[in-house]
C-alpha cells in the first residue's frame, strides 16, 4: 500500500557529502544532480577504471569529511557482498539504495550490520537502454517518480533520501516494499518481458522482410535493448510477483490463438488494450488527462516552431505534449499540440484570428 503522513514536502537535511557505491547510469547520475546541487560526492566501484570515470565526471574529492549517507547503487545481486564492508567503514553515516526490487534488498538489510532505521529503500523510475557511467546524466530523475519505503526509517536516514531525490528533481512516492514489488512486476518488469519476448521473434523473419518495420514495431521493441545482465537480476529477484502476471499474460495470448478467426474476440482484444492504455498516469504519476489535439501546419523555414511556441505563450494557454510530422524536402509540417479542451478552444481562436493554418480541436 502507498505509505501515508510522510512529509515529503522541501526537506531540511544537513547533506554536504555523499558516498555512492556504484558508477554505473544511475548511480553517476545521481552523483552528478548532487554535485549540482552543491553536494560533494565520492565514487566508489569494485571496478577502478568505472569509478575513476564516474569520478572525473562529477569531480574530485576535496575533503577528508565523512559521508552523510551512503547511495548503494550496485546491481543487486552485489548489494550483500559490499553492504558490510561499506558500513564498518561509515558508521556514522545514513544509507539507502535505488535498486528496482525492495522486498528482497529489505530482507538483505535486515540481515546485515547496518541497523535497518538508518537505510532507506528507494527506487528512482527512471533509466535509459544504454548503461554506464558514460550515458549518464543530471538530469535523468527530473520530473520522474522516486518510490520510497519510510516504514521504521528514522528522520535522518529520511531527510536525507529525501534530500537526494529532491536535488535530482524528482517527485516522492512513499510507497510499501511489497506493493512497490507488485506495482513494478505490471509497469516495468512485464513490458521488459514483452518487450524482449517480441523481438525476439524478428529473428524468424528475413532481413528483406524488416525492412518494412515501421515505427510501431521500434517503440514496442525499444526496451528490448536493455542489459541482459541488469534484468536477468531484476525478473529473478522480482519473480514472485511477475508469476501471476504471466500466468495472465499467457491466458491472454491462448485466447486470441484459438479465437483468431472469430472477429468479435479479436476486436474485444484490441479494445481491452485501448482501456488500459488510457489508464497510464499523466505528468509526475498524476491522473490520467484526456488531452484535446490542435493540428497546426507551418512552414518548412527557421524559426516558425519557435514562433508557434511564443504564440501559446501569448494566448496564455500550457502545452501538454506535442508532436511533429514531417519528411524531407516537405515544404509544410503538421505540428500537433495536445492541450485541455479548453485551452485547446482558446488556442485556436487565438491562431486563427492571427492568420496561422489551424484546423479544429479533436479529442
Amino acid at each position: 500500500m502507498i505509505s501515508e503522513n510522510v512529509n515529503v514536502g522541501n526537506t531540511k537535511a544537513d547533506l554536504r557529502k555523499v558516498s555512492v557505491v556504484g558508477s554505473g547510469l544511475i548511480g553517476t547520475s545521481i552523483a552528478l544532480a548532487l554535485t549540482q546541487g552543491g553536494v560533494e560526492v565520492v565514487m566508489l566501484d569494485a571496478d577502478a577504471d568505472a569509478q575513476a570515470l564516474a569520478q572525473d565526471l562529477v569531480g574530485r574529492e576535496s575533503t577528508s569529511a565523512p559521508s552523510d549517507l551512503v547511495i548503494f547503487a550496485t546491481p543487486i545481486s552485489a548489494l550483500s557482498q559490499v553492504i558490510n564492508d561499506v558500513y564498518r567503514s561509515n558508521l556514522n553515516s545514513t544509507f539507502m539504495d535505488i535498486s528496482s526490487v525492495k522486498t528482497k534488498i529489505k530482507l538483505e538489510v535486515e540481515s546485515s550490520l547496518i541497523p535497518s532505521e538508518k537505510f532507506l529503500l528507494t527506487h528512482p523510475m527512471a533509466g535509459r537502454e544504454v548503461g554506464g557511467a558514460v550515458s549518464a546524466r543530471a538530469d535523468l530523475f527530473r520530473g520522474r517518480i522516486w518510490a520510497f519505503d519510510p516504514a521504521g526509517v528514522d528522520s535522518v536516514a529520511l531527510a536525507h533520501g529525501l534530500k537526494v531525490i529532491e536535488l535530482c528533481g524528482a517527485t516522492p512516492l512513499p510507497i510499501s516494499a511489497a506493493a512497490h514489488d507488485g506495482a513494478v512486476a505490471l509497469t516495468s518488469h512485464l513490458p521488459q518481458i514483452i518487450s524482449s519476448l517480441l523481438a525476439a521473434q524478428l529473428q524468424q523473419g528475413d532481413p528483406a522482410t524488416l525492412d518494412l518495420a515501421g515505427s510501431g514495431l521500434r517503440d514496442t521493441t525499444r526496451i528490448a535493448a536493455s542489459s541482459a545482465q541488469l534484468w536477468q537480476e531484476i525478473i529473478v529477484a522480482n519473480s514472485e510477483a511477475l508469476k501471476p502476471l504471466l500466468a495472465k499474460t499467457i491466458a491472454d495470448l491462448t485466447n486470441i490463438l484459438e479465437n483468431i478467426e472469430d472477429e468479435e474476440t479479436v476486436r474485444l482484444f484490441i479494445e481491452a488494450g485501448n482501456i488500459g492504455r488510457n489508464l497510464i498516469p499523466g505528468k509526475h504519476g498524476g491522473l490520467a488527462r484526456n488531452y484535446t489535439f490542435l493540428p497546426v501546419v507551418i512552414e518548412d523555414k527557421a524559426g516558425e516552431l519557435a514562433r508557434l511556441f511564443d504564440a501559446c505563450a501569448l494566448a496564455n494557454v500550457n502545452v501538454e505534449d506535442l508532436s511533429i510530422e514531417h519528411s524531407p524536402e516537405q515544404l509544410t509540417g503538421l505540428i500537433t499540440l495536445a492541450l485541455s479542451e479548453r485551452d485547446a478552444g482558446t488556442l485556436y481562436q487565438y491562431l486563427l484570428d492571427a492568420g496561422w493554418r489551424v484546423h479544429l480541436p479533436r479529442q
